[in-house]
């Protein structure tokens, strides 16, 4: 019996109004800061937390997953070609985001937003940050497939796509699928953990969990996905992984230490009250 494949021939632009175009990937962005913001709000509000720090960390957010995940792409997939042509690494329209890169940026940012506006644990935002987060990836992961990008290899299971703008005709593990479907998960288990089991009094626990569910799956899904760039070819034959699993295996031993440190160390409580706390209030009363 013949198997009925996806041919995928999506417009990555979603409109144009005179010389502006919208892309899918641009929107995906969009919205999953603006889902975000509101997530991360929501739980400042149940905590008490000053409303002022919200736009102050959503700043350093926005800044550190552009930057990092373009100078993530330009040295761990592409040195030699961006050190030759420096100027075409502003060039952020054409493509070349890594999520490694934005994840140690964003690592950085929010231990200077730790340490410079909340004066909290990192832990404090670390677990409400990463949660959204989740969601971001998954909506990414969609808008590469609008892009028809970062697809996997060729497959004879009845759901390959046929990327036909990248001139393919044989059918595709849709990875950006798989991966989404992973993050939207992990974005759901982290909600249930935070409003539900009041994971966030484990500090570090919610984080460590996320960076297990994100990194995990990348690093299987991996296998059946196309190398990003020619180099890493020869990675593969030489040490059976490429760059994106190589970069994901120091995120999941850290997941795992942070969860383990989260369960071996007892419960903080915390008294927060309902609603945003005046921008004096900036200590916690532990109970």
């Amino acid at each position: 019996m013949a198997l009925s494949y996806i041919t995928w021939n999506a417009d990555p632009i979603l409109f144009t109004l005179g010389p502006l175009s919208v892309h899918w990937y641009g929107l995906a962005f969009a919205v999953g800061f603006i889902i975000g913001y509101n997530i991360v709000a929501r739980m400042f509000r149940h905590e008490g937390a000053p409303e002022k720090w919200l736009g102050i960390l959503l700043i350093y957010v926005v800044v550190a997953t552009l930057v990092g995940s373009r100078l993530g792409h330009v040295f761990f997939y592409e040195p030699e070609f961006y050190l030759a042509h420096p100027g075409e690494i502003i060039k952020i329209w054409n493509g070349g985001l890594a999520s490694h890169g934005g994840t140690i940026a964003n690592i950085i940012a929010v231990f200077l937003f730790s340490w410079f506006v909340s004066k909290k644990p990192a832990s404090w935002t670390f677990d409400k940050l990463v949660i959204p987060i989740a969601l971001v990836g998954g909506l990414i992961r969609l808008g590469n497939l609008m892009n028809s990008e970062i697809y996997g290899e060729y497959t004879t299971l009845p759901w390959g796509f046929i990327f036909v703008r990248q001139g393919e005709t044989l059918p595709a593990h849709p990875t950006q699928i798989y991966e989404a479907l992973c993050y939207f998960a992990l974005f759901g288990l982290l909600m249930w953990m935070y409003w539900k089991r009041n994971a966030e009094e484990r500090p570090w626990l919610i984080t460590g969990v996320f960076f297990i569910g994100i990194f995990l799956p990348r690093f299987l899904i991996e296998y059946v996905k196309n190398v990003q760039v020619a180099s890493e070819v020869d990675m593969i034959a030489r040490y059976g992984m490429n760059m994106g699993q190589m970069l994901s295996i120091p995120f999941i031993l850290l997941g795992i230490g942070l969860v383990i440190w989260a369960l071996v160390h007892p419960r903080q409580h915390w008294e927060f009250p309902n609603r945003f706390a005046p921008e004096t209030a900036n200590t916690y009363k532990k109970k």
